[in-house]
C-alpha cells in the first residue's frame, strides 16, 4: 500500500494532467470531477484520498463498498461496477451515485426499492460505445430508449451517461485509441439532452486516457491506479485487518 504522502503527490498528479487537457480543449478545469476508485485498496487509503481533498470515491462491488464505506467519514460514494437487482436493495437510500444502469428491468428494481423508501435515486446509463462483449453497457441505438424508459420513472433521476472503451490493441496509444468512443459517447448525450436537459454528466476516462476523455467533454473520470497504485489481488474485506 502506498503511504498517504504518496497519495498526495498522485493525486496532485492527475489534477495536473486533467487541469491541462481541460484548458487545451478550452474547458474549465473546475468541470472535471476527479473520482478515486479504491477497488481492493484499504478503507485507510480511502481515508486519506478524503483528507486530501478528494471526498468522491468508487467502487466495484457492492460488497466491498458496504464493508468500506463506514470506516471512510466524509467520502461521497460512487458505484461503478455492474449492479445485480438482489443488491439494488443494499444500494438505494444509501447516497450513492450509481454509474452502470444498463437495463430495464435493473430501472424497475432501482425506481420500485427508491419508491418503496421515498427516496430519489441518482444515476448515469452506462452505454457499451465499442461494443466489446467484455463491457457492461446498453448498445449505442438503445441508449435514448433506455433514458427515456429511466426518466419516467419518478424515484429515479438519469443524471448522465457513462462509458467504458473497449482495451486498446497492444502498442497503441490509450488516449488515441479511447478518443473516437469518448467522441461517440459525448454526440450521445448531446442527443439525449436536447430532449431531457437533466442529462448532462459524461462519466469516462480513467487513468490511461483521462486525456480524451476530458477532451472530449468528461465531467467526471475515474481513476484508479494512476491515485492508488497497483491493485490487490481481490477485494478487501474486514477480515484482512484482522492478520
Amino acid at each position: 500500500m502506498i503511504s498517504a504522502e504518496q497519495l498526495v503527490e498522485n493525486l496532485a498528479a492527475v489534477r495536473h494532467r486533467v487541469d491541462e487537457a481541460a484548458r487545451s480543449a478550452g474547458r474549465r478545469p473546475a468541470d472535471v470531477r476527479i473520482i478515486g476508485v479504491t477497488k481492493t485498496h484499504a478503507p485507510e487509503l480511502a481515508r486519506a484520498a478524503v483528507v486530501a481533498g478528494l471526498p468522491d470515491l468508487a467502487e466495484n462491488r457492492v460488497q466491498e463498498w458496504r464493508a468500506k464505506a463506514p470506516l471512510v467519514p466524509g467520502a461521497r460514494w460512487h458505484l461503478v461496477g455492474q449492479l445485480q437487482r438482489n443488491k439494488v436493495r443494499h444500494v438505494v437510500g444509501q447516497h450513492v451515485l450509481v454509474h452502470t444502469v444498463d437495463r430495464r428491468s435493473l430501472v424497475d428494481a432501482l425506481s420500485q426499492r427508491a419508491q418503496l423508501l421515498g427516496v430519489l435515486q441518482r444515476a448515469l446509463v452506462q452505454v457499451n460505445v465499442g461494443d466489446d462483449p467484455a463491457k457492461g453497457g446498453c448498445a449505442v441505438n438503445e441508449t435514448l430508449d433506455l433514458v427515456a424508459y429511466a426518466r419516467h420513472r419518478a424515484h429515479l433521476a438519469v443524471e448522465g451517461l457513462m462509458t467504458m472503451p473497449p482495451m486498446p490493441p497492444p502498442g497503441r496509444d490509450p488516449v488515441v485509441a479511447a478518443r473516437p468512443h469518448f467522441a461517440t459517447l459525448r454526440g450521445l448525450r448531446d442527443e439525449v439532452q436536447s430532449r431531457f436537459p437533466e442529462v448532462v454528466h459524461l462519466s469516462m476516462g480513467m487513468s490511461d486516457d483521462l486525456e480524451a476523455a476530458v477532451e472530449q467533454g468528461a465531467t467526471m473520470v475515474r481513476i484508479g491506479t494512476a491515485l492508488f497504485g497497483a491493485r490487490g489481488q481481490g477485494p478487501w474485506s474486514p477480515s484482512q485487518e484482522e492478520r
